[in-house]
């Protein structure tokens, strides 16, 4: 079970709160599978932003929050709400996250 499944939730199920700030819960319909693979890439993405801010690479640190972003919106915890999403828009959100993230991880 990750983190954000065993974190207090909102009645309506689509915020987490975490020491009393609401956070965009991860959409529930991502498979768990998927749900892990797009948690290790916003791992990596989050330790090469500290890595380059560490460093002062101003291009990396773009770089590496770009996928930060990319990974939080496939997981559904940015851009359009996914409770406002049919299932197929949410399917397809976090295809093409994936299929984003792992084309780059891969070159």
């Amino acid at each position: 079970m990750d983190a954000h499944q065993s974190r207090e939730r909102t009645p309506d199920g689509h915020h987490i709160v975490v020491r009393g700030r609401r956070w965009r819960a991860t959409d529930p319909s991502v498979p768990e599978e998927i749900a892990a693979r797009l948690r290790h890439h916003l791992m990596a993405a989050r330790r090469a932003v500290r890595a380059a801010t560490a460093v002062g690479d101003e291009q990396g640190e773009r770089a590496a929050r770009a996928r930060v972003n990319r990974a939080k919106i496939a997981l559904g915890e940015r851009g359009t709400p996914w409770w406002e999403q049919s299932e197929d828009e949410r399917r397809q959100r976090w295809e093409e996250g994936l299929d984003s993230l792992d084309g780059e991880e891969r070159s």
